[in-house]
């Protein structure tokens, strides 16, 4: 694949330089912030392989320039005039960026009228498979068992739940009606209602990603848990993403299509 990396300073953007080099995949752009301390320096040597010949830019529309795919980890705020410059320029967009309000979803289906988006809150084939769990379970273990997630990830981490916890959230929801997203509790809220489903986040230290759904019942409780150790899975997740959306027609995809 020839790649475009928007958010390419960023902890995951380095992540998949690295993952995409070792797997053989060109890059052929890096997009970054306006302001960025690194415009101007090469994305090789940003992530410690040397010099790629690939610059950083702050223009979007260059760093697009003979891209199939743009791989996106950037800020919520700056997807929209991502999609838009990719829907414009023919490249499918993979984007793993969180905390997309109506405006950043909108932009996402209007780029699907022209060019292939998948959008995932989080690229690890683990955690896919624990939504899944999360929904079956939450559907065979019924009103008899009240569901709660918590996730915990490191102390930079700007938006709260995380778009996995939501992620979970949706799955459990998918598997009992009329359940009600309770983000975390404080004074006096009264005994627990049926509907409730608890979502609680936790900030610190260095944690890559930790996430646990409770079903709880009477004498009994199940936990599931994903726990990730190291951010290369997410970015190789996001290359096989990639690797699925290129050459896909024009429409909204998620990350289980890539597993089905």
């Amino acid at each position: 694949m020839k790649l475009a990396i928007h958010g390419v300073t960023g902890r995951m953007g380095l992540s998949i330089v690295r993952a995409a080099q070792a797997a053989g995949h060109q890059i052929v752009g890096g997009a970054c912030a306006p302001g960025d301390a690194a415009v101007g320096r090469d994305v090789g040597e940003l992530a410690g392989l040397g010099s790629l010949g690939v610059v950083v830019s702050p223009d979007v529309a260059s760093a697009l320039l003979g891209a199939e795919v743009v791989v996106d980890f950037s800020t919520a705020s700056a997807v929209p005039g991502l999609v838009s410059v990719a829907a414009r320029a023919g490249v499918a967009v993979m984007s793993g960026t969180t905390g997309l309000d109506t405006a950043g979803e909108a932009a996402l289906d209007r780029a699907a009228g022209s060019v292939p988006v998948l959008w995932a809150p989080n690229t690890s084939l683990g955690v896919q498979v624990l939504a899944e769990l999360v929904e079956q379970a939450v559907r065979r273990l019924g009103q008899a068992f009240d569901v709660e997630i918590l996730e915990v990830h490191h102390r930079r981490k700007i938006d709260a739940p995380s778009g996995t916890a939501l992620r979970l959230a949706r799955a459990a929801k998918a598997g009992r009606a009329g359940l009600e997203e309770v983000h975390a509790r404080d004074g006096n809220v009264g005994a627990r209602k049926e509907s409730e489903l608890g979502v609680v986040a936790v900030r610190g230290g260095d944690v890559v990603g930790d996430h646990t759904v409770f079903l709880l019942g009477t004498g009994e409780r199940l936990e599931l848990t994903h726990r990730a150790s190291s951010r290369e899975l997410f970015a190789q997740g996001a290359l096989a993403a990639a690797r699925f959306v290129c050459g896909k027609p024009p429409g909204r995809y998620g990350f289980k299509d890539v597993l089905a």
